[in-house]
């Protein structure tokens, strides 16, 4: 029996995608703490943070469908039930080891709930909501990465036990996150297994196969363009997740860890007003207006950091969560619409899949030149080569229905 209407059904499976998207962001404000405790350079800030990333593309690529074989509900309980043992990896942290431990966890779950969550919003959506849906899950994504460092930052700063209680506080969250979970309509039909004799029987948990990037044919033409603007936006996002802290500390000399937080927070908050501008801009120029929007935004914080400006890094995480925002929903919602039901998770994920490795690799490029120069000078040259690709990607989706077709076609 569904006790959730179907119309209350995909608000509610945002929520939990929000929630559990936000515990993958809790560290952010707090790196500078655990430096200072454990002792550990800007480089290893940046490989922490890149674990993270590592956990996600890897359950991408092994399970990135698996909500489209077994369910959506079982697969959002386990994302719920790693996101908890990350945090009392967190919760517990005794050194360096642990960090590595809760970073990988809170991958795996990020990557369980980048595909099955947003599938799950836009399977629980009528097709009269099917647009409000897309918004929500990208907003969901958006904003609960956003919450993450400002909750931290504000328990950290102005609570006690600052290395404690944001896990605390986000454990109380995912347990009602699952509560939510249960109470969820089911969306997919379960595949009788094949082969073995007994029509009707349920194959429930079917073996974990590496899919690589699942982009099926209908879907390749909108592929290309989309994952190129979502490897720069989440490019700039992991800047703001990981490194932005210290940038804020080093160079700007802000040590308030709320107001750290806050600055993150107003690049997640601008990607969400992002998403939801696509509806004035329009479906066809999102991507390419997107593009050049965040890199005019990465001009702001390379602005920021020559000038040594909070303002001016704020200005920058906004114009360019913005841009970020509006690139992404495009990028999500034709990938969503032109891919088939039976495929959806799949294809999705492989989009996040190009994305993450937008969050990680070139935050560890940073960390790695930052043993060898200034954060100023890493900065400048992080933001110049980002703004470089979003602006090709703009150039190239210029005219061509904001990614219709893929590049070279």
């Amino acid at each position: 029996m569904r006790i959730t209407p179907r119309h209350l059904g995909y608000p509610a499976a945002a929520v939990v995608f929000a929630i559990g998207m936000a515990g993958t962001t809790l560290p952010t404000p707090l790196y500078g703490l655990y430096r200072e405790e454990l002792g550990f350079s800007e480089f290893i800030v940046t490989v922490v943070y890149a674990v993270y990333a590592v956990g996600v593309i890897a359950v991408l690529l092994l399970a990135g469908n698996y909500s489209d074989k077994v369910g959506r509900k079982p697969v959002l309980l386990i994302a719920v039930g790693l996101s908890a043992a990350s945090a009392l990896c967190f919760l517990f942290e005794g050194g360096l080891g642990l960090l590595f431990v809760g970073r990988l966890l809170s991958g795996f779950s990020a990557g369980l709930f980048s595909g099955s969550a947003t599938a799950t919003v836009l399977d629980l959506a009528s097709p009269a909501h099917k647009a409000r849906a897309g918004l929500a899950a990208t907003a969901a994504n958006m904003g609960g990465l956003g919450c993450g460092p400002l909750l931290a930052g504000l328990l950290a700063e102005y609570a006690t036990h600052p290395l404690r209680l944001p896990f605390l506080v986000h454990l109380v969250l995912l347990a009602m996150a699952a509560c939510l979970t249960l109470l969820l309509p089911e969306s997919v039909k379960r595949r009788a297994a094949s082969g073995d004799g007994k029509a009707g029987r349920v194959r429930r948990w079917p073996r974990l196969t590496p899919q690589g990037l699942v982009v099926p044919p209908e879907v390749r033409g909108v592929f290309g363009p989309a994952a190129l603007a979502g490897f720069a936006g989440f490019a700039l996002l992991g800047l703001f997740s990981s490194v932005a802290p210290s940038f804020a500390t080093q160079t700007l000399h802000e040590d308030n860890l709320a107001v750290v937080g806050a600055v993150v927070f107003s690049a997640f908050l601008a990607s969400t007003v992002g998403q939801l501008a696509m509806g004035w801009v329009g479906g066809r120029r999102a991507l390419p207006l997107g593009s050049f929007v965040l890199v005019g935004g990465l001009a702001l914080v390379a602005a920021s950091l020559a000038a040594e400006s909070l303002g001016l890094l704020v200005a920058g995480a906004v114009a360019g969560g913005l841009g970020q925002g509006l690139a992404f929903r495009a990028a999500v919602t034709s990938i969503g619409a032109a891919a088939p039901p039976a495929q959806r998770a799949g294809t999705i994920s492989a989009f996040f899949v190009i994305a993450y490795i937008g969050i990680s690799l070139p935050v560890i490029g940073v960390g790695a030149l930052s043993l060898l120069l200034d954060l100023r000078t890493v900065g400048l040259i992080f933001t110049g080569c980002v703004a470089a690709l979003a602006a090709w990607v703009g150039l190239r989706t210029t005219g061509r229905g904001g990614g219709g077709r893929g590049p070279g076609e």
